[in-house]
């Protein structure tokens, strides 16, 4: 979502995700707690075998009391992480902590035990064994409820076949089995269903079996449990290199990372999209952007900046894209001659971000191909530039009238999308020269058509994710702007004087960093790539 203007209050999402109906809930809501109740009726069937006579084992296993838990002492013991169980570490004795994913017994003296950790999977067996494992260790291993922390001491093997409920191509021969914290035994979501696919489900129901389906409101409304699915887990570690390589790339070009308040008076864009409060009896509201103060940072002579902070929208807005709060990723800096420089460092920025993401984060990528499909995205070694009107002529000649000194709609920018992948390859543009009406009072309009501004939109998959321009760096024709777009001149007043004490010219950007990401990846709906969303109608958790 860009942060450098106020979206209009669109209607609802006609491809927002299919809400299954009442029925289908209650169906697999039955399901699930049959599942549940199977479970339960086994586990409770393993725990009533009794066990005859001490187990000169029994320190092997067994739960870790609190007190060995709050930091009594530093060991020395090194934990391996599940994702380096290879061949490579065959006979070798480690130990690991993660969470009980799955438990699975075999009569009474072996079990299997599959351990996750952060995506990764390891399936651990319990066989007993004389001086080794004791049948009383098997029965504490059926007794753990899934999604119990446990640390697990075994020695690594090889098996002669691939292992399909693990990622990890290796098992464990465990020795020691202990549980740092139990989790309760019944869960709101099983993280099996969760990270199931689209694609597995209709699978099943072709061959007349029926699967859980996690829907999304259940997901957020428990979203520590859905954060464990591979796909999620992926998500956000993208999401987290998209932010640091707009930070790499933007301090290699000579930019300053500044912070700048999101309690402000006035607003930031104008509009009625604002989170109004009172500061000490002072009206007030919550930053709809960083613009006003990142310009300011320009008047004071910081040449380039960047910022990466929260911004707040409250639109009634339902659709796949919108968010009432997100994390805005913005930019100005100094113009010497063209706003085409501004859109220079977005092209370079975006390109080399790409790149990075496709060549060393793979692994992350094809998680969430996995469970949510995508078509690697296509772009331009150098990105495509077409002005407003280029882009509106295209959509004419495609029979869709566009007022030419209008925005386009979603469904417009939608099918601009298409017509340009078809006719420039490319899922990637940048759209300038827009129409002034339909940008914020700050705008620099075009010097050879007043009509038209110093603007541009970029443009993934045929959704908006930036949107930038060249500002108005003269005080007495930006109070002129802000009056003709009704805003109270003197609820910035300070905003226009720091232009009095001479400015350079320059312009700046703002994009969405969860829109990025469910663009990149071609996911459907934007509360996918927000960890814990807020939008018209969701405040927690």
């Amino acid at each position: 979502m860009s942060s450098e203007e106020p979206s209009q209050n669109p209607p609802a999402d006609e491809n927002d995700e299919k809400k299954p109906s009442k029925k289908e809930l209650a169906k697999a809501e039955r399901l699930r707690k049959r599942q549940e109740a199977a479970a339960a009726s086994a586990a409770a069937a393993i725990s009533a075998v009794k066990v005859e006579g001490d187990d000169p084992l029994a320190a092997n296993y067994g739960d870790i009391p609190l007190k060995d838990l709050q930091s009594k002492e530093i060991s020395g013991k090194k934990w391996t992480e599940v994702k380096n169980l290879t061949h490579e570490l065959k006979d070798i004795t480690v130990l690991i902590r993660g969470h009980a994913q799955a438990i699975r017994a075999v009569g009474k003296k072996m079990a299997f035990v599959v351990v996750r950790e952060r995506g990764f999977t390891v399936q651990c067996v319990l066989t007993v064994a004389q001086d080794v494992v004791s049948p009383q260790m098997v029965k504490f291993a059926n007794s753990l409820s899934r999604e119990s922390i446990v640390d697990i001491e075994g020695v690594v093997s090889v098996p002669s076949q691939s292992i399909t409920g693990a990622t990890q191509q290796v098992e464990i021969q465990v020795r020691k089995l202990y549980c740092v914290n139990k989790a309760i035994p019944t869960l709101p979501i099983n993280i099996e269903d969760a990270a199931r696919s689209e694609i597995e489900i209709e699978r099943a129901l072709q061959a007349g079996e029926q699967l859980v389906r996690v829907n999304q409101d259940t997901r957020l409304n428990n979203r520590v449990l859905d954060m464990r699915t591979h796909a999620v887990q992926s998500t956000f570690r993208i999401q987290s290199q998209v932010e640091n390589l707009f930070r790499q790339f933007l301090v290699s070009e000579g930019f300053v990372g500044i912070h700048t308040p999101k309690l402000i008076a006035g607003s930031s864009e104008g509009g009625s999209a604002v989170f109004r409060l009172d500061y000490k009896g002072t009206p007030a509201c919550l930053a709809q952007s960083p613009q006003l103060h990142k310009q300011m940072a320009i008047c004071g002579d910081f040449g380039r900046v960047f910022e990466v902070g929260p911004v707040f929208r409250a639109e009634d807005s339902f659709t796949h894209r919108h968010l009432c709060e997100f994390v805005g990723l913005d930019v100005e800096m100094e113009i010497k001659e063209h706003y085409s420089e501004v859109m220079d460092i977005v092209d370079r920025l975006f390109v080399q971000m790409f790149d990075t993401l496709h060549e060393k984060y793979a692994d992350d990528l094809e998680a969430i191909n996995r469970q949510y499909p995508f078509e690697k995205l296509k772009y331009l070694r150098k990105t495509l530039r077409l002005t407003f009107e280029e882009g509106v002529q295209m959509l004419k000649e495609a029979g869709i009238e566009i007022d030419p000194f209008g925005d386009l709609n979603t469904e417009s920018e939608r099918k601009l999308g298409q017509l340009v992948l078809e006719k420039y390859g490319t899922e990637f543009f940048i759209l300038h020269r827009y129409p002034l009406a339909v940008r914020p009072f700050y705008t620099m309009p075009c010097h050879d058509d007043p009509r038209y501004s110093n603007s541009f939109d970029v443009f993934i998959r045929g959704e908006e994710i930036i949107s930038g321009a060249q500002r108005v760096h003269v005080p007495e024709f930006l109070r002129e702007r802000a009056q003709a777009c009704g805003i109270d001149v003197e609820t910035i007043s300070t905003y226009v004087d720091s232009f009095r004490y001479g400015t350079p010219p320059h312009g700046g950007f703002g994009v969405g960093l969860e829109r990025v990401v469910m663009l990149f990846c071609a996911l459907n709906n934007i509360r996918k790539t927000s960890l814990f969303p807020r939008d018209p109608q969701r405040i927690a958790p």
